[in-house]
C-alpha cells in the first residue's frame, strides 16, 4: 500500500498544489475588485479639444474634433444639413450672379451691335452722299463748261477772220470771167469741200456813174457767183456779195472813185470753226442752255 501511495504521489501533488493556489486567489482578485468599484476611478486630464469643434453630450465626438467612426447617421446629418443649405445658398448665389453678369453682357452686346449698326448706317449715308456730292459737283462742272462753250459760241458767231482775198478784172461792160480770173477762183476754192464755218464776200466795181455802174458791178458779181457754185459747188448761202459801182469803202469810211471794172473776193472764216466747233456741236450746246 506504501508502494501504491508513493505511485500516485507524483501526479495528485500537482493537482493540489493548484487547487491551493486557486483557493489563496480567489478571495485577493474578490477582495481587488470591490476596492476598485468602490474607489473612484483616477481622474486623467484629457487635452482641449480646438473651440473650432464642437463636443456633443452623447459623447461622439473623438479626439482633436475627429469625428469617432461609431457617430450616428443622425448625429452626422445634424453636422452635415446646415452645410448643405450654405453650399445651397451659395450656389443659388452664384447662380444668380452669373445671370446676372450674363443679362448684363446681353445688354452689352445688343448696345454694341446697335451702335455698330447705327455706325454702318451713318458711314453708308455719308458714302451715298460723298457720291451725291460729287455727282452734283461733276454736273456743276459740266454745266459750267457748257455755259463758257455757249458763251463762246455765242460770242464767235458774228466773229471772222480773212483768210484770202484776190481782185478779179474784167473789160469794160463785158462781165465775163477770163482765164487768169477763173485760176485766181480754182485756188481761192480749193480745200473748202466739207469745210464749214467759212463766207466768201464779193464786191462788184464799175467805172460807170449812177445806176450805170451798179448795174454792170451787179453783173460783174453775178458772173463770179455763178462761176463758184457750178465749178466748186459753193453753197448760196456761202457768198455774199455787193454791188457798188465806181466807189468802193476805204479804210477811212469815205468812197473812193474807180477807174475799171474790177470784182474783189474775200475768203472769211468764222472764229467757232478755226476752234474746230462744228455745228452740230454748237446746236447742242444751245439746246441744252435752253434746256429748263
Amino acid at each position: 500500500m506504501k508502494a501504491e501511495a508513493r505511485s500516485r504521489n507524483p501526479i495528485l501533488r500537482p493537482i493540489a498544489l493548484l487547487v491551493l493556489a486557486s483557493a489563496v486567489t480567489i478571495p485577493a482578485f474578490a477582495q481587488s475588485a470591490g476596492e476598485t468599484q468602490s474607489a473612484p476611478p483616477p481622474t486623467v486630464q484629457q487635452p482641449s479639444a480646438p473651440s473650432a469643434a464642437p463636443v456633443s453630450s452623447d459623447g461622439k465626438e473623438g479626439f482633436w474634433g475627429r469625428v469617432n467612426p461609431f457617430a450616428r447617421k443622425k448625429w452626422v446629418n445634424n453636422r452635415v444639413n446646415p452645410l448643405k443649405d450654405r453650399i445651397a445658398e451659395l450656389d443659388e448665389v452664384n447662380a444668380k450672379n452669373a445671370r446676372d453678369i450674363q443679362d448684363v453682357d446681353g445688354r452689352a452686346q445688343a448696345g454694341i451691335r446697335k451702335a455698330q449698326s447705327t455706325a454702318d448706317a451713318a458711314s453708308q449715308t455719308a458714302s451715298a452722299a460723298g457720291d451725291r456730292a460729287g455727282k452734283a459737283n461733276a454736273t456743276a462742272q459740266d454745266a459750267a463748261g457748257r455755259v463758257n462753250r455757249l458763251d463762246q459760241t455765242v460770242g464767235g458767231i458774228d466773229q471772222y477772220r480773212l483768210l484770202s482775198e484776190i481782185d478779179l478784172m474784167f473789160r469794160a461792160g463785158q462781165p465775163i470771167l477770163s482765164v487768169e480770173a477763173r485760176k485766181q477762183l480754182d485756188d481761192l476754192a480749193a480745200g473748202l469741200t466739207g469745210h464749214r464755218g467759212y463766207l466768201i464776200e464779193i464786191e462788184g466795181h464799175s467805172p460807170a456813174s449812177g445806176s450805170t455802174g451798179l448795174q454792170n458791178s451787179g453783173r460783174l458779181t453775178e458772173a463770179v457767183k455763178r462761176y463758184l457754185v457750178t465749178e466748186h459747188e459753193i453753197p448760196v448761202f456761202r457768198l455774199h456779195s455787193v454791188a457798188l459801182g465806181n466807189a468802193i469803202s476805204g479804210n477811212g469810211g469815205g468812197a473812193q472813185p474807180v477807174k475799171t471794172s474790177s470784182v474783189h473776193v474775200r475768203l472769211m472764216e468764222n472764229s467757232l470753226a478755226a476752234q474746230g466747233a462744228a455745228p452740230s456741236q454748237e446746236a447742242s450746246a444751245l439746246n441744252h442752255a435752253q434746256r429748263p
